[in-house]
């Protein structure tokens, strides 16, 4: 369990760092949510956020992490599961994380007795979170604080592991949200009902399949086309999942 601890005490050093999938990403997630709402949840969702869609607010826990009122929920971005191991057989983090708020958000939105505005920021929350879970350096399974100590160049810049999932192989590509979101493949019914069906903890456990091919680096620690060509398939596939993911979340909660 040590290193788990340790992960636990380096990460708010490095959480100004910790921007899943960027603006980008996040943006691409929220727009595919709404593409996939049901009438219900569609008007719902609308009546809480007023003229904001699902895309706009999709970096609201990003964009509060420098107000000091909001210190409480840095560690909610991310969780540790080592290898061979549920979550349920990990130390948790006494201040929460990444599973355990979005399963707490959901119940709590389920139970529809918030206020407006306290409706709509918890939505707020669970519209990033479920990007969170979908960049795979957010289910941690070793002492490098989700990548971002794993210092590496990107096409000759100094960067991180977790900047290039974030955002390097994204930004590389210089499409806007709505561009990137057209570009992925789209899914059929079967896969839509089969990503949909299965649990927050089921897609946690998703990405840990992944840390080979994300730590594939090379020794001199250089990163550029290969990396990118090898990997941008795999985001692109895991962008869809969150945003199929995320709408049908928000049909089960106001459906």
């Amino acid at each position: 369990m040590k290193k788990v601890i340790s992960l636990f005490l380096l990460f708010p050093f490095l959480i100004s760092q910790v921007f899943a999938y960027g603006q980008t990403g996040h943006r691409v997630v929220g727009l595919i949510a709404e593409q996939h709402l049901n009438k219900k949840a569609r008007k719902k969702v609308r009546q809480l956020l007023g003229n904001n869609s699902l895309a706009e607010v999709a970096n609201y826990m990003d964009d509060v992490k420098s107000d000091p009122a909001y210190n409480y929920t840095h560690d909610w971005h991310w969780v540790t599961i080592p290898d061979g191991m549920k979550y349920e057989q990990t130390q948790k983090n006494p201040n929460g994380d990444l599973i355990m708020k979005m399963e707490e958000l959901v119940q709590t939105l389920k139970a529809h007795n918030l206020s407006p505005a306290q409706e709509q920021e918890n939505l707020k929350f669970l519209i990033h979170l479920v990007g969170d879970l979908h960049q795979p350096l957010h289910v941690g399974g070793q002492d490098d604080s989700g990548g971002n100590t794993v210092k590496l160049q990107w096409f000759g810049q100094p960067s991180n592991l977790h900047r290039v999932w974030d955002s390097d192989i994204i930004e590389g590509k210089e499409l806007s949200y709505t561009e990137l979101a057209s570009f992925l493949d789209k899914p059929d019914i079967a896969q839509i009902k089969n990503w949909q069906s299965t649990s927050v903890r089921d897609w946690a456990y998703g990405m840990m399949p992944l840390r080979s091919q994300v730590y594939a680096i090379p020794a001199d620690g250089k990163l550029g086309y290969r990396y990118s060509y090898d990997n941008f398939g795999t985001i692109q596939k895991l962008l869809m999942q969150g945003g199929i993911r995320l709408a049908g979340l928000l049909n089960q909660i106001y459906g």
